[in-house]
């Protein structure tokens, strides 16, 4: 702001340096004394001391802004009068200002270097006649109210309490009594803001009520810290005369004879120098303190802690893998690729004791076995078991344990499992590891870092324990539903193993050799119920449908519960279940068919899908309407890749519509509506993309799509059919529903190695390259096309030209790995 700024009056506009005041609200005719220490604020001072002039003092909204804007100030303030200057500082100076009268701001200039105000007075309107009975009314409660807080706060300054008392102006006291009591300065901004006498003196009653009650709450809140505090100093008293009168008995409860125990327990443990220290370092502290003191309480829980650890104390591996396999084949039916890879792992193991210890990770969907797995593992091993569930687990202090600052503080989930296994070299299941959730108290998937990695874990530090400890030899196995959902870095620490779905003849063989006498014996059943072959598949099919047997043993018990129910009541003695009589036990069939293209139908396609819990079917349907606009519409919870997909088959189309017998200018006007059926389910992914472009052809050709073929791939603006992954899963639903043929991209052959080989004997695989081989295996009627797309100069019968069509001997038969 340049020097030629001068307070002048324009239509009872007054302009001033203006201060702004942070949590402080000046009242008119009252003195006060503050610090000023922003630029602009001191600038403002400056000026105004030199040109004799008044500033306009008025609150911020916010206190924590250094440079408020003008909508960040108040709209009333007052015009003070600067009585006094105090340099305190080079950046700090105090002064004494005296409030002049009441104004509103108009305009602010925050550009110079100090804030200039436009503002106008703005005197308080007076009682009317018609509001003076209330105005009296409300005038002796403010007195009264004042009276109370004097009693309530003593520390009220004579001269306040005097000036309150003789002077009976409404207009005095509204203003004289919020500048001199403890109010918010948001409250007492109100009351300055208020333009009318009247509606002051209701302000004023109504913020000296509440701070009343404010300090009875205060004065009960010091009243009961004052009882407690007595207590406490009367229960100190009263120990200390009971620990002299034990004295004198000779009864003396101290810590000697409990620390040397400690330090005996310790020495035994043969730690190394630095772990040793540690705990006798804590042992000492102990042995000075009163066996009372909550603090001993707290190094007592530590050294129980350390002490309870299997710091040196291992079981021997058993590793005989012909017991192994034994042992896996006893609890577990099927999974052969499963069970190689863990008994190659073993067999590792028994050649080179010292290698590094692998971290398994066995995904796959619910059901399947991951936890009984581990646990034959670790019988066959001859180790100790223990299981960690890390199902939702959000805060990094279950993993790694809490600090000994915090009250109630326990060491984590791992160390926790140490000391129930009682053994260094455990067997620990990590299960549901993909669970793992992160919030504002930290990601556990990242403390697991340290855990497995075997370069680090060596010396694994828990919070609580505070020393390193030895995980190395810990044989850690995790399960995961979907291998997707584990971060990266933790993902690349773990030797994965894949479960796969059980197919319809394990799921009956694991029933009928597991879980039937399971479930005969804990019902108290056995001998007296049978199950026939016809039963078992009738639930396997009707009743249950999961990638698993979780639930197909749910439906067991529940068909053996019935029967124990006819046998208790003396109706039969023996029951034997067959597929006549489920109905009869279950009730009707519970497993509806799928929507799919059974026969050949004209735009519908049956696809493939990959879920954390299986496979599934996927099939697409597609509709045209002519006299339309162009308009497509894609239905069914689509995510934005599958969208995507649906345009690119749209555009594929649309390019080779005459190579189908498609009429381009039909394509053009009519509208295209795209389906996929459960609409209700989320659906996402770039495999569908085959199965949407057949789709498509069929319903725009009129050719219609062989009912018994499958489908799955993405594909390429120009017509590639790219890999996709889950293919053991989806072939697994295209022969649940009963499909002949498969189609699948050229490049995922080699994955029909992990399929399974019922699978392959029922399922007929073809590899495809690209869409035109696509659509000539999956359209029932092909017509005459060219093949442009392929080679723009030769015209052929068939969508794809000699060179590319496979022949028709070197087609797989059912069974065979292409």
């Amino acid at each position: 702001m340049s020097e030629k700024v001068t307070v002048r009056v324009e239509r009872n506009i007054l302009h001033l340096p203006a201060i702004a005041l942070r949590g402080l609200v000046v009242f008119p005719n009252n003195l006060l004394h503050f610090e000023v220490g922003r630029e602009k604020s001191i600038a403002a001072v400056e000026w105004a001391v030199s040109n004799h002039s008044n500033v306009f003092l008025i609150a911020q909204k916010d206190m924590k802004a250094d440079d408020p804007a003008a909508d960040g100030l108040y709209h009333y303030g007052v015009v003070a009068e600067i009585k006094q200057v105090m340099r305190v500082s080079d950046d700090l100076v105090r002064i004494l200002v005296e409030g002049k009268y009441r104004a509103k701001l108009t305009q602010i200039d925050t550009d110079g270097s100090f804030l200039l105000a436009s503002v106008r007075p703005t005197p308080v309107r007076p009682v009317k006649p018609e509001e003076e009975a209330e105005a009296d009314a409300l005038l002796r409660n403010v007195k009264k109210s004042f009276d109370e807080l004097l009693n309530l706060n003593p520390r009220i300054g004579k001269d306040v309490v005097f000036a309150v008392n003789s002077n009976n102006d409404p207009a005095f006291l509204c203003e004289y009594i919020p500048a001199n009591l403890l109010f918010r300065f948001e409250d007492k901004q109100a009351v300055l803001e208020e333009g009318t006498l009247i509606g002051r003196l209701r302000l004023l009653v109504e913020r000296m009520h509440r701070e009343r009650r404010m300090l009875e709450i205060d004065k009960e809140i010091a009243q009961k810290v004052d009882e407690a505090m007595d207590k406490n100093q009367r229960d100190y008293y009263l120990h200390e005369q009971l620990h002299m009168i034990s004295e004198e008995l000779g009864e003396d409860d101290d810590t000697t004879a409990e620390a040397e125990e400690y330090r005996r327990r310790i020495t035994e443990l043969h730690l190394d120098a630095d772990r040793e220290k540690k705990l006798l370092k804590e042992v000492d502290r102990l042995s000075k303190m009163q066996s009372s003191n909550q603090e001993g309480t707290v190094i007592r829980t530590y050294l129980d802690t350390c002490l309870e650890l299997p710091w040196n104390t291992f079981t021997e591996d058993d590793l005989d893998i012909a017991k192994a396999q034994r042992i896996l084949d006893r609890d577990h039916y099927g999974l052969k690729k499963v069970k190689d890879r863990i008994l190659e792992v073993l067999a590792v193991r028994k050649l080179a004791p010292d290698v590094k210890g692998q971290i398994i990770c066995l995904v796959g969907p619910p059901g399947v076995g991951k936890t009984s797995i581990a646990r034959s593992i670790a019988e066959s091993l001859g180790r100790k078991y223990v299981r960690l569930s890390l199902g939702g687990v959000r805060d990094e202090a279950e993993i790694r344990g809490h600090r000994r600052t915090y009250i109630g503080a326990m060491p984590g989930k791992i160390i926790s499992a140490m000391i129930t296994a009682k053994s260094s070299n455990p067997l620990m299941l990590l299960d549901e590891i993909d669970k793992l959730a992160g919030d504002f108290r930290g990601d556990p998937a990242a403390a697991l870092l340290e855990a497995l990695d075997p370069e680090q874990n060596a010396a694994f530090n828990d919070h609580f324990i505070d020393m390193p400890f030895d995980l190395s030899h810990v044989l850690f196995i995790t399960t995961a539903n979907d291998l997707g959902a584990i971060p990266g870095p933790l993902r690349d620490r773990m030797d994965v193993i894949e479960l796969p779905s059980y197919t319809r003849v394990e799921k009956y063989n694991i029933a009928r050799k597991h879980l039937v006498p399971k479930q005969l014996k804990a019902c108290g059943l056995s001998g007296k119920v049978t199950f026939s072959q016809s039963a078992l598949y009738g639930i396997i099919d009707g009743y249950v449908r999961e990638a698993g047997v979780r639930n197909l043993e749910r439906t067991i018990t529940s068909v053996l519960r019935k029967c124990a129910r006819k046998i208790a009541s003396g109706e039969v003695e023996s029951f034997a279940v067959t597929g006549s009589n489920l109905e009869e036990l279950l009730g009707p069939k519970m497993i509806k068919p799928d929507f799919l293209n059974r026969t050949n139908a004209i735009g519908i396609a049956n696809g493939l899908a990959w879920t954390s819990v299986g496979g599934e079917t996927l099939p697409i349907e597609v509709q045209v309407m002519d006299n339309g606009s162009g308009k497509i519409t894609v239905t069914g919870s689509l995510g934005d890749v599958m969208k995507e997909s649906a345009q690119l088959a749209v555009t594929y189309v649309r390019v080779h519509a005459d190579e189908y017998g498609i009429d381009p200018e039909r394509l053009k006007k009519c509208d295209l509506h795209i389906h996929a059926p459960e609409g209700a389910v989320p659906k996402d992914g770039p495999s569908a993309g085959v199965t949407l472009t057949t789709a498509l052809v069929s319903c725009l050709s009129g050719i219609p799509v062989r009912g018994d073929v499958a489908m799955t791939g993405e594909i390429t603006l120009h017509g590639n059919v790219l890999p996709i992954g889950g293919l053991r899963e989806k072939s697994m639903a295209a022969y649940r529903e009963g499909m002949k043929t498969v189609l699948i991209p050229k490049d995922n052959v080699s994955d029909l190695y992990e399929v399974d080989d019922e699978v392959k004997k029922n399922l007929q695989f073809l590899p495809m390259s690209n869409l035109a081989q696509v659509l000539n295996a999956a359209l029932l009627k092909p017509k005459t096309v060219s093949t442009r797309h392929s080679h723009p100069s030769k015209k052929a019968k068939n969508p794809v030209d000699a060179a590319s069509q496979p022949k028709p001997a070197e087609q797989p038969k059912p069974g065979a790995v292409c």
